[in-house]
């Protein structure tokens, strides 16, 4: 075990790296922020930040020699650089997690060879290539680049196939996959902790609304048809988990479909979706990520409210602050960005109860 007062560092530093070292402090551990970044939320809560390049392997090694674990807050991380990291100092997750959360294709190969299913997909690595993988998918379709993708970026959507030339020169022509439209009732999270001794926790699933490709509510309890589904979810949440040796949380998103789920994607990390967890669930995501990194018992997830909903603050919607602050029904949180622009996410809010 890591014992409190030791320092650990976060790769990126954003909400998620933020909302970590809240949580690391009240454990008694000191965080250290390691991103390229000159606004970091993270860095406002934290005890040391280096501003540096993730390729910059003296800022790296310089990293390593004054943190005692390393974990990151997302997975658009260099790979090479959590190897040159892991020669100095133990990196939770590992590699093997961020190199398949990166790749769309790996990432639904590797669950297709789980026995896991996700919407039909073909790769796609040229613009000839696109008409064929549209006459074999059909339409409408989405496509996808395999790396560098969330909040919506990295995508369009192709409703007729006239659109491939838009939608190809949309992603900046990429490695990419044409993914089949999956008609689901709902979307939803499986948040997972594991320990370095194989030990998991899950939290009870939420349904997720999106609008504009950026998630917007994340609500509980979920509908009869997600609930019929959580445990095969759970399930294969778990084998990829135990496959991937991987240590931390880690989220998989599911689409509930009326003959059964569809693997959507994951995120190795901490996750968006699972913000709720702060007030309503004994023990938050942030807690139990860094109780496993640092080697520490997992705690229990049981939810503390029948009804529980995080609403994400999108751009303008922070500059409510007065009203939301005043609502004695609202936790708030702030990230502490400046200017409010479209499709940034400033906060969140969360309320118990109906």
């Amino acid at each position: 075990m890591l014992a409190p007062g030791s320092t650990i560092g976060i790769l990126g530093g954003g909400q998620l790296g933020r909302m970590l070292a809240m949580a690391a402090a009240e454990l008694g551990y000191r965080c250290h922020v390691f991103a390229p970044e000159a606004d970091l939320p993270a860095a406002d809560v934290s005890a040391a930040v280096t501003r540096a390049d993730y390729a910059d392997r003296g800022a790296l090694s310089a990293f390593a020699a004054a943190v005692d674990v390393v974990t990151f807050e997302w997975e658009n991380v260099d790979p090479a650089a959590v190897r040159h990291l892991a020669q100095a100092v133990p990196v939770y997750p590992g590699t093997h997690s961020l190199e398949v959360a990166q790749d769309r294709m790996a990432e639904k190969q590797f669950v297709e060879w789980l026995g896991g299913r996700t919407a039909p997909w073909v790769q796609v690595d040229s613009r000839a290539g696109l008409d064929e993988a549209i006459a074999h998918i059909g339409v409408p379709t989405i496509l996808k680049t395999r790396r560098f993708g969330y909040d919506g970026k990295g995508q369009a959507r192709i409703k007729a196939a006239g659109d491939a030339d838009a939608a190809w020169e949309l992603i900046g022509g990429q490695p990419a996959i044409l993914e089949a439209m999956v008609n689901f009732a709902h979307e939803y999270s499986v948040i997972l902790c594991r320990g370095q001794d194989g030990a998991m926790v899950h939290w009870p699933v939420s349904v997720n609304l999106h609008r504009g490709g950026i998630l917007a509510t994340s609500s509980l309890p979920a509908p009869a048809l997600v609930r019929a589904q959580t445990a095969d979810a759970v399930a294969l949440a778990r084998t990829v988990a135990e496959k991937l040796d991987h240590v931390g949380v880690l989220t998989a998103e599911f689409f509930a479909c009326a003959d059964g789920l569809r693997f959507n994607e994951m995120a190795p990390r901490v996750h968006n979706s699972g913000h709720w967890t702060i007030e309503g669930s004994a023990t938050s995501q942030f807690e139990n990520h860094v109780r496993a990194i640092c080697g520490l018992p997992l705690r229990p997830t049981t939810q503390m409210s029948p009804q529980i909903e995080m609403t994400n603050l999108i751009g303008a919607d922070a500059e409510d602050w007065p009203r939301l602050l005043s609502d004695p029904s609202l936790h708030v949180h702030l990230y502490g960005k400046g200017e409010g622009r479209p499709g940034r996410k400033m906060g969140h809010v969360t309320r118990l109860g109906s």
